[in-house]
């Protein structure tokens, strides 16, 4: 069984849901079950309703689940585990408070050391805190595993010495209810972010002390950085799959996105679907990524002129397909949704002929023309029917010639004094010249 393990303390973030499209894809090409596990131990961080965010996203994007489960669920499986393994003298009650540890870290610090936690320590404050917390004993030699993209990883003692497993409050930490969970639910392959690695010989700790021999596969997916070349954070609106979508990414296109980053890929536009026949783990580069947007727009763009009018139509709530043929025209100059509802709003919105457009007021002459449009309009002429027709017959009527026609007749059609061909969308528009050909 592979597993996506989201926490919701956050909202999903690029880099969590290459790891859950990539863990998807192994499932499916290796016939095994696709996890769901929200990891919500950091109770006091834990948001509510942000794991049902998660889920509606995860689901937006075609990575649908066969198991769903909470971690919080397992509490009690994992509390039973940590008294075990105090049982088994894997496992002891460390008292010592929170100030305790902080005062030895400081002075560490001061030292310029590395702080290291002395088991010595754990029964000094015995009589002053009833809350001890359960720590695990350390590894007393190295811990090694392989991982397909980064290979052979090593962790010496020093590196995984004891740390807590249940805290005073009783809640299970990060590290132990993953590797318990893990093994419950027969995790048989991991892949998640770098920043993970050093939590992957910890959790083989707790399953060696456990007597958890099953192999686990390993992949660690390296840090996606931002387009200035520093680590993508979340003040990077980008690295937000919200705000992707909101601002009119496609989800297959940011799919294709992903897959693709660090990644050398058979075809340069794909969908999920096409990915599960060659997507192979092995290939992605071991470097960090940097996250480009304007390749995210070319493949937005790709996967926009991929679908059908009616399709584009519905994504732009019109059920009318010529709408969504006025959408594909659009494309020339249009790389997401957003740009291409800012096109069409444009278009039906009433015109403000008063303000100037590349710096001129070309207010009188759209007066003029609009009065001769609206006539022909009432009169349901003939000539509205092709735009050189309505071309020949308003410049006969308000005799304008050059960019003193061209320019209004566009801004009255468009609301814009440029852009597309008016003879190609012109063919389109015709159809709505009552919605279109208004004036503020």
């Amino acid at each position: 069984m592979l597993r996506f393990a989201p926490s919701p303390t956050g909202s999903l973030h690029i880099g969590n849901l290459r790891a859950a499209i990539f863990n998807y894809i192994i499932a499916k090409q290796t016939n095994q079950p696709f996890l769901i596990r929200i990891e919500d131990t950091d109770t006091a961080r834990n948001i509510e309703s942000k794991d049902k965010e998660i889920l509606n996203i995860l689901n937006l994007f075609g990575l649908l689940w066969d198991k769903l489960v909470y971690q919080s669920d397992n509490f009690n499986h994992h509390r039973r585990i940590a008294d075990y393994l105090i049982a088994q003298d894997k496992a002891f009650y460390c008292y010592c408070t929170k100030e305790f540890l902080e005062q030895k870290r400081q002075e560490a610090k001061a030292q310029k050391k590395p702080f290291r936690y002395d088991p010595a320590w754990a029964q000094i404050q015995k009589d002053t805190n009833p809350n001890p917390t359960i720590r695990i004993k350390g590894s007393r030699s190295q811990i090694r595993f392989y991982d397909v993209i980064k290979g052979e990883l090593c962790f010496d003692p020093h590196e995984v010495e004891s740390f807590v497993i249940l805290k005073e409050d009783g809640i299970p930490t990060y590290n132990f209810a993953c590797a318990l969970d893990d093994m419950l639910y027969d995790i048989s392959f991991i892949v998640r972010g770098e920043d993970h690695t050093s939590n992957t010989p910890k959790q083989i700790l707790i399953h060696k002390h456990l007597d958890y021999d099953k192999h686990i596969d390993y992949a660690h997916l390296p840090i996606i950085l931002g387009e200035s070349g520093s680590k993508m954070s979340k003040r990077d609106s980008a690295s937000s799959v919200a705000w992707l979508l909101e601002q009119g990414f496609l989800p297959q296109a940011i799919v294709n996105y992903l897959i693709s980053m660090g990644n050398n890929t058979p075809q340069e536009i794909f969908r999920l679907e096409d990915a599960l026949k060659w997507f192979d783990i092995k290939n992605i580069a071991k470097a960090p990524v940097k996250f480009d947007i304007k390749r995210l727009r070319f493949i937005n763009r790709e996967h926009l002129k991929r679908l059908s009018q009616e399709d584009l139509a519905l994504l732009l709530h019109s059920t009318d397909p010529t709408i969504g043929t006025i959408a594909k025209l659009y494309l020339q100059e249009a790389s997401t949704l957003n740009e291409i509802r800012e096109k069409l709003d444009l278009i039906f919105a009433p015109k403000d002929i008063h303000r100037l457009y590349e710096g001129q007021d070309f207010s009188a002459q759209a007066q003029i023309l609009y009065n001769e449009f609206h006539t022909l309009l009432q009169s349901q002429s003939k000539a509205l029917e092709s735009y050189h027709s309505l071309k020949s017959e308003l410049t006969e009527r308000t005799q304008l010639k050059g960019k003193d026609f061209f320019k209004p007749l566009r801004i009255l059609l468009t609301g814009s004094s440029h852009g597309l061909e008016l003879d190609v969308l012109y063919g389109y528009l015709r159809f709505y010249l009552k919605d279109i050909v208004r004036i503020s």
